[in-house]
């Protein structure tokens, strides 16, 4: 960005806040609510029951009316709601209310006497429908409480994975949103985060710390930009109100020697409150790793969460952030890396490669009333990821089938920002104009070298193979062997087989962002039209400016309790930020291409961002007051098209970019809102995601024929995949409650997947269908598949059979195999012929994950002191099953084996 455009928006920034009286801070994801209530005579009704709820989402709380007779509801997010009133002596009153905007609402509600009043119920479907223009999925604490997730270290992913259509699941915490990696965004009580939030790229916050969460899968509103594929807008739990402390205490021990301590303590007062969430968790499987057992696996995860609240002013108020997360683990070995030998055969130990991620931030936001139809947010924050990879004491012992470099790697990001937004809501108008200025500090340094002698080797022999013990091609001759045509002289220093030393690499860059928008949602009747205009300019190692508008309309049909919705969104997709300046400028370094030319292609390019054209329409519908579905089609079309490569088997990945992506699909919800202690829901989708070549920058492979620009399906496609969860709470012991989840997954592309194909220029299949000359494999005259380029333990994590004869770690399968006897348990396998990376990709094979927690909340009756157990199972049926398998972009990794983990829990 130029200076002088920056400096103009500062002017704007410090001008707003000049306007502000004394202090800030509410937040941009949830609202307030107040009322005063009365008798029939105008008189005021103190200790009246006050009742908010979506019967959607589950969200509940309830308050007493003082002694003035009004009650306030704190830190709601943003949803329609019923607010019920009961009062001894008066008949029930309700009312609705939609909340969808910072500005405080005020509801005054009149109490009929009992004599002449009947009981409010709800008699229809109109409470469960929500007149909005983008599909979007709510979940709530009651739903969070007693979900069975996979992950203690990843819950708030594996929570929006299991809750929210259109989302594939993916190893350590990752998931692919409506057909996009890692092109997702976090809101957190305002602040963005769109920053990758896996367990190996950052600390998550902690879904202790989350009241309610809203995952945003339609064309995103205006203020939303950078990362839009999913939006998840994250509200957290506040002690402003809590005039008693509140808190639980919880120890939990299960499988793998997971152990883990739990602690989080609400208190306050009408105009302050602090809520703090403590955790600590160790496991002896901290990631899904290359094997279905265990191996060299373990980790660990502190994790500190602190909300202020301080309300000045009926006028002003200020919320606080505060998150310190520290992880430590170890990057999953597998058979093949448990005893490593050196070039001279001698055994160097088994592979010791580990991580470490600390994570702070900080996020303060002041809010000022200006009036009862506006309000002025201004906020700021700053969050730094340190990343530092440890390679094993011996570098030596990093060699493995799929990585032939050692790599050690320190690197930073750190994200600052100012914000500010005015809201006003006046009539059929809902009017939100805001600024967002941030600056991203990356610090990336990398040491590398090579551990392969065969991967630089100076000499071959006759056949083409790699000799070891030589340093230079001049030896080749009196040797009498043939000088390597590949041999890369820049590399011969930093080649660790032949004496050398790692290469030290360091690169550095600010990346700025700022954003202008304004938006307005326009309410008249049954229709709903939201309007919109987004203006990003991007400043980092390239440049680019987009105007992104946004449109979105829906109508309500009130007869038939029916929504129709269709909307349109241009977004700017920018790059990742892990490890930007060495995918954009380790290509220009002649020993970092040369090293990461062994990985793929090393195109240097500036990672300019995309732009997308998005398109949805889709339709809810209630039945009755007991089920409400919800369903949206898909189309997006990127220029630019991001996703990301791996270094070998370690976590450290690169930004890469292919011409552009075309994703269509559909995602469905229904939800079975509480009856009789049931409540339920079903998320289901189908999601292509075709990305066509040819690679504009990154580090990685090209899959299908090298230099084609055929169309192939990235690994996160998924022709179809759903959750259903079912939560039970026995009706006469509302403290015994039942969790269930039922996830089911087609299966993911595949990688390097053996199969025979010699017609298809598409399909990565050819690489095992032809010999060194060219011509095509063959057994007798019929197609065979080469299985020469697998070790025997990666024909073992495939699952694959020749003739009905298993591969084991140790043992591996005939070099040559028959196509039409080669099978797997793991992989789907095209038929021979039939093979294509776009149309007809290998995959995953379907598989079914059964979830299940049981518990009891207050085991000895106790009022305000409740003695808890849980036990969670999770893969009940112990499903063995791959997530993917050797994927460009993620490796080899399996689902977690049966878990069942213990809880205690002291709540007060």
């Amino acid at each position: 960005m130029r200076r002088p455009v920056f400096l103009r928006f500062l002017s704007i920034l410090f001008f707003f806040s000049s306007l502000l009286p004394s202090a800030y801070a509410f937040q941009s994801n949830s609202g307030t609510v107040s009322g005063t209530i009365t008798d029939p005579s105008g008189a005021l009704v103190p200790g009246a029951s006050v009742e908010i709820a979506n019967h959607v989402s589950g969200y509940t709380r309830k308050a007493t009316t003082d002694a003035t007779g009004q009650f306030r509801f704190y830190n709601v997010p943003f949803n329609p709601y019923r607010i019920s009133v009961s009062a001894e002596g008066f008949g029930a009153a309700s009312k609705s209310v939609d909340i969808n905007s910072i500005v405080p609402i005020t509801l005054p509600i009149q109490l009929s006497l009992a004599a002449s009043s009947t009981t409010v119920t709800v008699e229809s479907g109109s409470d469960l429908i929500e007149n909005d223009s983008t599909f979007h999925t709510d979940v709530d604490r009651s739903t969070i409480d007693r979900m069975p997730l996979e992950s203690q270290s990843s819950s708030l992913s594996s929570i929006v994975t299991l809750s929210s259509p259109g989302v594939t699941a993916d190893s350590n915490g990752l998931f692919h949103g409506l057909g996009d990696h890692a092109e997702n965004s976090f809101s957190v009580d305002g602040q963005p985060i769109t920053d990758q939030q896996s367990k190996v790229f950052s600390n998550q916050l902690p879904s202790d710390a989350v009241q309610s969460l809203e995952v945003i899968g339609g064309a995103p509103p205006a203020e939303y930009g950078d990362k839009t594929s999913l939006i998840i807008k994250a509200t957290t739990r506040s002690g402003q109100g809590v005039t008693s402390p509140h808190g639980s205490i919880a120890l939990d021990y299960g499988t793998f020697g997971t152990a883990s301590l739990d602690g989080n303590i609400a208190y306050g007062g009408q105009n302050w409150g602090n809520f703090l969430a403590v955790s600590g968790m160790n496991s002896g499987r901290f990631l899904d790793g290359p094997e279905f057992q265990t191996l060299h696996n373990k980790g660990n995860q502190q994790n500190i969460f602190d909300r202020v609240d301080f309300q000045f002013a009926d006028e002003d108020s200020l919320h606080t952030n505060l998150q310190y997360t520290r992880s430590w683990f170890q990057t999953p070995n597998s058979y093949d890396t448990m005893n490593v030998f050196d070039q001279f055969g001698n055994s160097v130990g088994a592979a010791d490669q580990r991580s470490k991620i600390e994570t702070f931030n900080i996020a303060p936001t002041w809010t000022h009333i200006i009036n009862q139809n506006t309000v002025l947010n201004f906020g700021a924050y700053i969050r730094r990821d340190g990343y530092n990879y440890i390679p094993s004491n011996n570098p030596l012992a990093d060699l493995g089938p799929i990585q032939q470099e050692t790599v050690q790697q320190y690197r930073t990001l750190t994200n600052t920002g100012v914000r500010s937004d005015i809201s006003w809501v006046k009539g059929i108008h809902n009017v939100k104009i805001g600024a967002l200025y941030q600056q991203t500090f990356l610090r990336e340094n990398l040491h590398t070298g090579i551990v392969d002698p065969a991967l630089n080797a100076p000499c071959v022999d006759a056949e083409g193979s790699p000799v070891n013990g030589f340093t230079d091609p001049s030896q080749c001759a009196a040797a009498d062997l043939t000088a390597n045509d590949a041999f890369n002289p820049v590399l011969l220093p930093h080649d660790l087989t032949r004496g050398g030393i790692n290469y030290f690499w360091n690169g550095r860059t600010d990346v700025k962002q700022l954003a202008l928008y304004a938006q307005d949602q326009i309410t008249k009747g049954p229709w709903l039209l939201n309007l919109g205009i987004r203006g990003d300019l991007y400043n980092g190692l390239s440049v680019q400016r987009q105007a992104e508008p946004r449109v979105g309309i829906s109508y309500n049909i009130k007869q038939t309790n029916t929504v129709l919705r269709a909307s349109y969104a241009r977004v700017m997709e920018t790059p990742f930020n892990e490890n930007l300046v060495l995918s954009v400028k380790g290509c220009y370094d002649p020993v970092i291409q040369g090293i990461f030319e062994t990985l793929g292609q090393c195109v240097p390019a500036s990672f300019d961002p995309g732009f997308r054209n998005e398109f949805h329409a889709g339709i809810q519908q209630a039945f009755g007051r007991h089920l409400v579905v919800s369903g949206e089609y898909i189309w997006k079309y990127t220029h630019n098209a991001y996703d990301f490569s791996v270094f070998g088997s370690t976590p450290i990945t690169f930004p890469i970019a292919w011409h552009n992506s075309k994703i269509p699909g559909f995602a469905l919800r229904a939800n079975v809102p509480e009856t009789h202690g049931i409540s339920a829901f079903l998320v289901l989708s189908s999601v292509s995601a075709r990305f066509f070549n040819p690679q504009v920058g990154g580090i990685g492979t090209t899959p299908g024929t090298p230099g084609s620009n055929y169309p192939f399906r990235i690994d996160h496609d998924e022709r179809y995949n759903q959750t259903a969860h079912l939560q039970y709470t026995l009706p006469f012991r509302k403290s015994t409650w039942l969790g269930f989840n039922w996830r089911y997954d087609s299966g993911l592309v595949a990688g390097s997947t053996p199969c025979y194909n010699v017609t298809d220029p598409n399909s990565g299949c050819s690489n095992f269908s032809f010999d060194p000359n060219g011509n095509p494999l063959t057994i007798g005259g019929q197609p065979a598949v080469s299985l020469s380029s697998l070790t025997a333990d990666q024909q073992f994590q495939a699952g694959l059979a020749c003739n009905g004869v298993r591969a084991t770690p140790g043992n591996p399968l005939p070099d040559l195999c028959l196509a039409s006897q080669l099978s797997s348990g793991l992989l789907k396998i095209p038929a021979p012929n039939t093979g294509n990376d776009d149309r007809n990709p290998p995959r995953i094979q379907p598989r079914n994950l059964f979830d299940i927690a049981l518990g009891e909340d207050n085991l000895f009756h106790g009022d305000k002191r409740k003695i808890g157990l849980r036990v969670t199972a999770v893969n009940v049926t112990n499903k063995y099953a791959l997530y993917n398998f050797l994927s460009t972009f993620s490796g080899t990794h399996y689902v977690t084996p049966r878990a069942i983990t213990a809880e205690i829990s002291y709540s007060f």
